[in-house]
């Protein structure tokens, strides 16, 4: 049985029930609240952090290693380039993400906007989250930089980095703060990801009492 513990609307669980997905692999999903600090999280990922994998009586925890066992597993319907140095670029943007997009886009919007809601934190702070849309604006610019030049984040071909930053961009886009018309190179990247299958699953999912913006799982938007 294969198990991933996830929260609905976390960038990492998402890249991570995306990969799945592509990779053709059924899972039960588990939906967990890393911020309650329940112990049976902790027993399976001791930094208490998601997502975390149950899979052929292994557990992995945390996107970076969950995304690698993966590809290692299941090569099947391979996510990673063949050539070191297209490995290395995927790589770095899966950093990017996780590290400086994580903390300079949803330590602002997602958390001002869902984390103190799920956990009774008080009002979202409006400079919060003008600045978070700010540093939004930068990344997207950058990313456009990147689209100009290739088919997809890291290079001609869909790979980990284009899950990794759907997964992102998504949530910012349920909460309806992607300016995307402003980023047209990124909008129709974007939009070609929307229409993939196993995309599907992320464009379902809903917060009780936080609906997506109207948009969201509109392939057409």
């Amino acid at each position: 049985m294969r198990r991933l513990h996830h929260w609905p609307l976390d960038p990492a669980s998402r890249a991570a029930r995306f990969a799945l997905a592509e990779k053709g692999l059924d899972v039960d999903l588990e939906e967990a609240r890393p911020w309650l600090r329940a112990e049976p999280l902790f027993r399976l990922n001791p930094a208490g952090g998601l997502p975390v994998l149950e899979d052929n009586g292994a557990t992995i925890a945390e996107i970076g290693p969950v995304l690698e066992y993966l590809e290692d597993a299941y090569p099947g319907q391979p996510l990673m380039p063949r050539g070191a140095v297209e490995r290395a670029e995927v790589r770095r943007l899966i950093g990017w993400f996780d590290v400086k997009y994580n903390g300079e886009v949803n330590a602002y919007l997602l958390h001002e906007k869902l984390e103190k809601r799920a956990q009774s934190l008080g009002a979202p702070d409006p400079q919060a989250i003008r600045d978070g849309r700010d540093h939004l604006r930068w990344h997207l610019d950058y990313l456009a930089g990147l689209l100009d030049e290739r088919d997809g984040l890291a290079g001609p071909r869909f790979t980990l980095a284009d899950i990794i930053g759907a997964a992102h961009l998504s949530c910012a886009d349920y909460l309806g703060d992607l300016p995307f018309d402003e980023f047209p190179a990124v909008k129709t990247w974007y939009s070609r990801i929307k229409c993939r299958p196993a995309f599907r699953g992320l464009l379902a999912d809903r917060l009780p009492g936080l609906p997506p913006a109207k948009h969201y799982d509109d392939l057409d938007f």
